[in-house]
């Protein structure tokens, strides 16, 4: 009887693929090295992980998904001005490199359903994220809307490629806390971050002000803000974490962890007084 790999041994092989199909030697010498999000890996291994898959079908589609969300990831660096032209066009090129394995692979499987899903899923974040940088968001709920739409779209429309929505929601709320958590944290320790840039030009009217020169009071206001969808959707998560369809002991380690990496800064000011 052959046995299959469990849910550890699944992730860490198909992390292993993905790493051997992104690291090239090449681009490596000139550009930071690709980020692979562990968690939106461990979402994809977990939601395939009960159905009717092959190990392959599963590793194939794992693999081709991940694929795209590092082109988007790498994509979005371009928009850091202090890159040179040189690592600008080959951070270009990397991530329309990985979007051609991507492509391959998925024309490979013949799946023209899943293709039209994910290039929809595509579509949704780069809207998003030019809708952000190009400042045409009107009001912090559809900033934070844009941030969702970025942070879960593609595994979304990966999801209702094997028709189990029961996850959207869940996905939605855990990639908006986390990208939450990363901008706040870049924020308070750089002084910098798009979201809280943004966040900025909505509710200060001063547009002249550099987000380096906030008040303290306007420093915290912003930081309140972001800790109210933090809140938010943490208590979501609470929620929501029981009745996860087939949860595997590892997601909900990993999910538990995210979690609780969140304080509200007004709970770190007192620590610190």
């Amino acid at each position: 009887m052959i046995k299959l790999p469990d849910i550890r041994q699944k992730f860490t092989d198909i992390k292993e693929q993905v790493e051997r199909k992104v690291f090239h030697p090449y681009l490596l010498k000139y550009i930071d090295m690709p980020v692979i999000d562990e968690d939106k890996l461990l979402i994809l291994v977990s939601i395939m992980d009960r159905l009717e898959l092959s190990y392959n079908e599963l590793k194939n589609y794992a693999t081709t998904t991940m694929l795209i969300q590092i082109a988007l990831d790498t994509h979005e660096h371009i928009s850091n001005a202090t890159v040179d032209e040189i690592n600008r066009q080959l951070t270009v090129l990397a991530g329309d490199y990985y979007s051609g394995l991507y492509y391959k692979l998925l024309a490979e499987s013949e799946d023209i359903q899943m293709i039209k899903e994910l290039s929809k899923g595509v579509k949704e974040v780069n809207e998003h994220k030019v809708s952000i940088y190009q400042k045409e968001i009107d009001n912090i709920e559809n900033l934070m809307t844009s941030i969702k739409k970025i942070e879960s779209s593609l595994l979304v429309k990966f999801s209702a490629c094997f028709k189990v929505d029961l996850w959207n929601e869940f996905i939605t709320n855990l990639f908006f806390f986390k990208r939450l958590l990363q901008e706040k944290t870049l924020f308070m320790e750089t002084g910098s971050s798009i979201m809280f840039e943004s966040m900025k030009d909505l509710i200060i009217p001063n547009k002249n002000l550099s987000i380096k020169n906030l008040s303290d009071k306007q420093h915290r206001d912003l930081l309140g803000i972001c800790d109210r969808y933090l809140d938010s959707s943490k208590q979501f998560l609470l929620n929501g974490i029981s009745q996860l369809p087939y949860l595997n002991d590892m997601l909900e380690a990993r999910i538990t962890s995210i979690i609780n990496e969140h304080q509200p800064f007004a709970n770190t000011l007192v620590e610190e007084g």
